[in-house]
């Protein structure tokens, strides 16, 4: 099997069980990772989310729509700039981004079930270095 093939069969694979298991929260493709990205960066601009979660600019205004008519998020203008909103996770995204954490945490675990440590973490900086070769320069 080629490298492509199986980077493209193991996003989808993997895609599909994430949803199958959140499926009960009504999140479609897109939210879950930017549930998790604000995790860590609450309070970020549609534009460092987009970038962050290498969704379109077109694409995060649905992805961030959707989410706020669930109630999981709100934007907010902040210092006066009337250009950009950042976002922020409501005590209901909050609760729920720690499921979808728990989630990932879990996939992580079968995902490399009978692999050891050292092999996983030698996997982890290989990927993370094609990762950074695919990074477009600019």
């Amino acid at each position: 099997m080629t490298f492509h093939y199986l980077l493209m069969a193991n996003q989808a694979i993997y895609q599909r069980r994430l949803m199958e298991v959140l499926k009960d929260t009504e999140l479609t493709t897109g939210q879950p990772k930017v549930l998790d990205y604000l995790r860590d960066h609450d309070g970020a601009t549609q534009k460092e989310i987009a970038a962050a979660c290498y969704i379109e600019a077109a694409t995060i205004t649905s992805v961030l729509n959707g989410m706020e008519a669930k109630g999981l998020i709100e934007r907010k203008r902040l210092n006066g700039n009337r250009r950009s909103f950042h976002v922020f996770m409501t005590e209901k995204g909050q609760k729920l981004e720690q499921r979808v954490h728990e989630i990932f945490l879990k996939l992580e675990e079968e995902t490399f079930e009978g692999i050891s440590q050292e092999k996983r973490e030698e996997f982890l900086e290989l990927f993370s270095k094609i990762h950074r070769n695919m990074i477009p320069s600019e």
